[in-house]
């Protein structure tokens, strides 16, 4: 570890698990981010809102490295992953559950699982760790042998979540998990992701429903043509009158 990774790196409960620093991305000539600016503390459920098309899916992108920035810097855990493969920062404990959940349809809810874990060799503790995700999804442990693309649109996302967990990570990034889901739905996958937030698992969550998502979050920021205009803690998001005329109805 050199001295700039160094740093970053303390035992106390304020320890920044991620610092986005000054960051631009760019699809082609069309720039997506431009100067993204974002940290998240070890523990925390961090989210970002903003209308569609903002760079919310393309800031969790960026982070777990299935784009790279044109410029920035990526810290996570002490490390410039700037530049690291999407491989390797699942190595170090990054977790991306994408929009549209994405499971493959054609495996089973257990094969989905073990996909997850893809990174590992400990067959114990794999099968350990999906009893937990059985235990903390226990629909998916009624269709472990059930093909994943005869699920209902709710299992689907169970799934994809217990999928990241899969790998054991520190920081998940949670990408429209209530997307096209009944409210009642809804409500259970953020029941869930607060129950995750309870095992220490810090969160990075991007959400179209930015009032449930102010609710159970630490801080937000919001995202508007690329850019950061609006960060603080959440339950001060959710009183801003910008930020409800725009976002919350």
């Amino acid at each position: 570890m050199n001295a700039d990774e160094r740093r970053y790196v303390n035992d106390k409960e304020d320890f920044t698990i991620l610092d986005v620093k000054d960051l631009d991305v760019n699809y082609g000539g069309i720039q997506a981010l431009k100067n993204i600016n974002l940290t998240i503390k070890k523990g925390e459920v961090v989210t970002l809102i903003g209308a569609n098309g903002a760079g919310k899916t393309t800031t969790l992108r960026a982070i777990s490295k299935i784009v790279n920035p044109k410029s920035g810097q990526i810290i996570y855990s002490g490390r410039n992953i700037t530049r690291r493969q999407a491989y390797e920062v699942v190595k170090l404990g990054v977790a991306h559950c994408p929009e549209g959940r994405r499971v493959l349809a054609r495996q089973t809810v257990l094969d989905n699982l073990l996909l997850g874990a893809y990174i590992r060799n400990d067959q114990a503790g794999i099968k350990a760790d999906i009893q937990r995700q059985y235990e903390l999804f226990p629909r998916l442990a009624q269709r472990r042998n059930q093909l994943a693309g005869t699920l209902s649109g709710g299992e689907q996302q169970m799934l994809a979540i217990a999928r990241a967990l899969m790998s054991k990570p520190q920081l998940l990034l949670l990408d429209e998990p209530s997307l096209g889901l009944a409210p009642a739905i809804v409500r259970e996958i953020f029941t869930i992701i607060e129950n995750l937030r309870a095992t220490g698992v810090t969160i990075l969550l991007v959400e179209q429903n930015a009032n449930l998502a102010l609710q159970i979050a630490d801080r937000g920021y919001v995202l508007e043509a690329g850019s950061i205009t609006l960060t603080g803690a959440a339950s001060e998001l959710l009183t801003d009158e910008q930020v409800k005329k725009a976002y919350l109805g």
